[in-house]
């Protein structure tokens, strides 16, 4: 193995550390050594993938011709049951995982680029990646529109009495909580389920939430996820 291909897998290394430190940090499912697996043995099959092409001898009875490239290609593609094995559906139908599902294809994506030789491309992805996921919501969140701005969250709120639902949900929206969607259910003790989507300003805590609708005196139990 000469030095070139050294430095690049120590930079592919270096790279995939980075965008699993971020993930590592928010305690997500893509963490260090996951992050690290990929990037280097993209860069490994990137590597491979162009060496072999130009390893092989032509002679006058075959003349053998590869894509540099073709290996490589089968990554992006491969690498995706990775990414399926992040992304959760909540047993209240919200997703998650999509930002590390992408995580996951980006560090390949970086992988592959520093195993290609594109270096200054593969650092700058991966600033762009940081910037993407780290600064960018931030930035949203002061300046954006007061929808992206808003926060999601669910509600389950437990009452007593069917005549009380309509005002419950008009007293929600005087609190300055958006119903987005709504489901009602009887339940098997005569009393009343309502599943609520709501959107709620971001500076609202959802400790504050739960104070503001349990505080409402038709509601018997309540429970907020978000």
């Amino acid at each position: 193995m000469d030095m070139e291909m050294l430095i690049k897998l120590s930079i592919s290394a270096v790279l995939g550390l980075t965008i699993g430190l971020e993930r590592e940090l928010k305690r997500k499912p893509l963490g260090l050594k996951t992050s690290l697996v990929i990037s280097i043995v993209s860069c490994l099959l990137t590597i491979v993938s162009i060496q072999s092409a130009y390893s092989f001898p032509s002679s006058d009875y075959a003349k053998i011709q590869m894509d540099p490239l073709r290996l490589a290609a089968q990554i992006v593609s491969g690498i995706g049951f990775l990414g399926a094995g992040v992304i959760l559906r909540r047993d209240d139908d919200r997703i998650s995982g999509l930002t590390t599902a992408a995580m996951v294809w980006g560090a390949a994506g970086i992988g592959i680029t520093t195993g290609a030789g594109f270096y200054v491309e593969a650092i700058a992805g991966v600033i762009l990646l940081m910037i993407s996921v780290e600064l960018v919501p931030s930035i949203i969140k002061l300046f954006g529109m007061q929808k992206l701005r808003s926060k999601d969250l669910s509600l389950r709120i437990i009452l007593k009495n069917r005549e009380d639902i309509g005002d419950v949900i008009n007293r929600l929206q005087e609190k300055g909580i958006k119903i987005e969607s709504v489901r009602i259910k009887d339940q098997s003790d005569l009393s009343f389920l309502l599943d609520l989507k709501v959107r709620v300003n971001p500076k609202k805590t959802t400790s504050d939430i739960y104070s503001r609708v349990s505080n409402i005196e038709e509601v018997y139990r309540t429970e907020v996820r978000g």
